[in-house]
């Protein structure tokens, strides 16, 4: 097991929609349909966070 790097991610599911909105623990947002493209932006850090 790998210890806790206090960095949280947050995915929202926007209700009534296809959207999914990521925050990430440096408080960059996103929003995506695709959850493999979320992820792919959260986990890319720093590149992609200025979208």
């Amino acid at each position: 097991m790998t210890s806790p790097t206090g960095e949280i991610y947050r995915i929202d599911w926007l209700p009534g929609t296809d959207v999914l909105h990521g925050t990430c623990h440096c408080g960059a947002q996103h929003t995506a349909e695709d959850p493999v493209e979320m992820w792919e932006w959260m986990l890319g850090h720093p590149e992609g966070h200025d979208q």
